[in-house]
């Protein structure tokens, strides 16, 4: 009887939806639109080339970094202070966004980090990489870039130490995915661990190398070699994980060989980027128990991620409106409106409207300084800098599977009320 209830229920609800869905408004059509815009441009712009990298490097982490290390430097056992500071910092390599520090932040976090530096990893990851603060401070002022910078270090280290404090726990120290693990082997690859994490950053970094207003300059200049530079961190990639995984060399030379012809055929670095991907993906499967649970690991952490994120990038479409201008079923300039000056609500407002917004990476730059045109201050300006690369709609529905409701929901409040804080003390110093 309790079921057919539900089933009445939901059968009532989907027709009073439908029956009262205002399908015809303009607006209504246009927030459609704007979802599915939004999506399509995070399908094209970072999927490939950002996220599928990020979901490899998570697997890895799960594989070829052992819990030891991870409990030694992040740890509740750890020097606090390190582990603090290394969390904190982390995000200065990393050009991701609130979305592709995801993986990441899953896979130290299970690994046995402590939820303090996992937080303070999670929120400074998207919150201060480079290219955002140079980017920031170009197009935005020194000034703004220079407290983006100084506040989101503070702030991931602050958020951390909080939500330490608020759940006192003690996660369990052993860790039963450790088959794979060798102590003496894993001395013994030490540094070809660095290399290889190093080549996975760096080809994550250098693919989304975004172009610089200039046409002129070093960073110009590193644009123009990005796909150059890349080539040379997939060669040292594939040299470590054949020290590594023990890959045949007749394996890694017709991976290369493919990639090399993929180019030359179709000329899209994208395109050989995917064909790399497949490459890689084939020679995991051929390879021993290693490589399987490494691409095992991968897969697990792209089922959990991909189908929130993409329904939360749908939701934040509809809500606030895609890059392209469009608008969603919140008017832009509402935001504009109740976020000038350095009051309190109106660095509030900010947060909150960061907080829930997904900006990929590098997007909350032109969409502030197009607010601030329209008359948006410099201190709910940083408020949103600070809260909304750091969380967004997506991000949310991801974090909670991975910490649980009650944790999101207190580093959400957390993020919020200190990026409101910061705010309002920027606009008084400026």
């Amino acid at each position: 009887m309790n079921d057919d209830l539900k089933k009445l229920f939901w059968i009532i609800a989907i027709f009073i939806f439908a029956y009262f869905l205002p399908i015809k408004s303009k607006s209504f059509q246009e927030a459609i639109l704007s979802s599915f815009f939004l999506l399509q441009d995070y399908a094209q712009k970072h999927v490939i080339l950002c996220l599928v990298p990020a979901f490899f490097i998570a697997g890895a982490m799960g594989v070829f970094i052992s819990s030891d290390a991870v409990l030694k430097y992040l740890g509740n056992k750890a020097n606090q202070i390190l582990a603090y500071l290394i969390a904190s910092v982390s995000g200065t390599i990393l050009a991701v966004c609130s979305c592709t520090v995801l993986p990441l932040f899953a896979g130290i976090y299970k690994k046995g980090a402590g939820l303090g530096p996992a937080v303070a990893f999670l929120y400074s990851g998207p919150a201060i990489n480079v290219l955002a603060i140079i980017l920031t401070a170009k197009v935005l002022g020194f000034q703004i870039g220079l407290f983006r910078a100084l506040f989101a270090i503070t702030l991931s280290i602050v958020i951390g130490i909080l939500m330490s404090l608020t759940f006192r726990e003690k996660k369990d120290e052993s860790n039963g995915n450790e088959t794979f693990e060798n102590k003496e082997k894993e001395n013994d690859y030490f540094v070809l661990n660095i290399i290889y994490f190093f080549a996975m950053i760096g080809i994550l970094i250098f693919s989304n190398w975004a172009k610089t207003d200039s046409s002129t300059g070093f960073w110009f200049k590193v644009f123009q070699a990005k796909w150059l530079i890349v080539s040379i961190f997939v060669l040292i990639f594939g040299f470590s994980i054949k020290k590594l995984l023990d890959i045949k060399l007749s394996h890694l030379i017709i991976s290369f060989f493919i990639l090399v012809l993929t180019y030359l055929i179709s000329r899209s670095p994208i395109l050989t980027f995917v064909a790399g991907i497949i490459s890689l993906v084939v020679i995991l499967l051929k390879g021993n128990d290693r490589s399987r649970f490494w691409l095992d690991t991968t897969k697990d952490f792209a089922f959990q991620i991909m189908p929130l994120l993409f329904s939360g990038i749908l939701i934040a479409g509809f809500l606030l409106g895609s890059p392209d201008g469009r608008m969603g079923i919140i008017p832009q300039y509402w935001v504009s409106k109740l976020v000038g000056g350095n009051s309190i609500f109106a660095n509030f407002l900010a947060s909150i409207v960061g907080a829930f917004m997904y900006f990929a990476t590098l997007t909350e730059i032109p969409i502030i300084q197009g607010l601030m045109n329209s008359g948006m201050g410099k201190g709910p300006a940083l408020s949103l800098l600070l809260a909304g690369p750091a969380l967004s709609l997506p991000n949310m529905l991801v974090v909670r599977s991975i910490m649980g409701t009650k944790k999101t929901l207190i580093f959400i409040i957390y993020v919020i009320i200190l990026s409101t804080l910061a705010g309002f003390l920027f606009g008084f110093i400026k």
